[in-house]
């Protein structure tokens, strides 16, 4: 029975073969890996990576979809949303002895994609790396650098613990049916020794920095570091795009030093 994509999952299925078999090559499963796909939808990625691996782990909501992909001998289907999943726990069942980490990949529904990288960011420490395909603006924004429209509280708050780039663009046709706006394909790898920093502080310095990000900063950050009562010194006549990822994590890490 055919599949009627649902307008409220925010399901557009990949169905173009060519784009497929680079993003598998661009993932490089190998034998034996453990592997974590969001979102298999119609099994197109999901198919080209189990013939690899071996074995996947799929998580799906749609409960129709999971039904169908449970009569997949070589898969472990979880029936959930992705927000509710404890990918720790899910990566000591599935760790063997000689790989502790797992790889994540998934064509993420745009409507939902920024709490969905928010969430695995709790999760980063048993994670090898990710690949995801996303709205391409929201790829843009992930990979941004300084002193560009793009770059923003994504980029800061991402960029602190993923090395990441953009290995490919992905047009609306190569959906079914199509979406609106053009995909692109991110690579994200945990940095190895990120600054070891208070998330919640972090989010909330960036979130506030970034909040009239037209205006200087002493109007935003500069009043939230004054009624902290911040001892040091930060440069707030600045705009919040023309602050680099590296002056945010120093700020936040001296919070947290003077015990603010």
């Amino acid at each position: 029975m055919k599949h009627v994509p649902r307008k409220r999952f925010g399901q557009h299925f990949l169905a173009d073969s060519g784009i497929v078999e680079t993003i598998v090559n661009e993932i490089a499963p190998k034998p034996g890996q453990t592997m974590v796909e969001i979102g298999p939808g119609l099994a197109a990625l999901t198919q080209p990576l189990v013939e690899r691996l071996g074995h996947l782990t799929v998580i799906e909501l749609d409960r129709d979809l999971a039904q169908r992909l449970r009569s997949h001998p070589q898969l472990t289907v979880i029936e959930s949303d992705v927000l509710k999943v404890d990918l720790a726990e899910l990566a000591c069942s599935a760790a063997t002895a000689s790989n502790t980490k797992f790889r994540v990949v998934g064509n993420l529904p745009y409507n939902i994609s920024t709490p969905i990288l928010f969430h695995l960011l709790k999760f980063v420490e048993v994670i090898e790396d990710q690949h995801f395909m996303l709205q391409k603006e929201v790829v843009d924004r992930m990979v941004a650098s300084p002193e560009t429209s793009d770059y923003g509280r994504l980029s800061v708050m991402l960029q602190w613990r993923y090395s990441m780039e953009n290995i490919l663009l992905v047009p609306p046709e190569s959906f079914q049916p199509p979406p609106r706006v053009h995909s692109a394909v991110v690579r994200m790898v945990p940095r190895e020794d990120p600054a070891v920093i208070d998330v919640t502080l972090l989010s909330e310095l960036v979130q506030v920095a970034f909040s009239q990000r037209r205006k200087l900063m002493r109007h935003t950050l500069g009043k939230w570091l004054f009624e902290r009562e911040y001892p040091g010194e930060f440069d707030v006549q600045r705009r919040a795009e023309e602050v680099p990822v590296t002056e945010y994590l120093a700020l936040a890490e001296q919070i947290s030093n003077a015990g603010h």
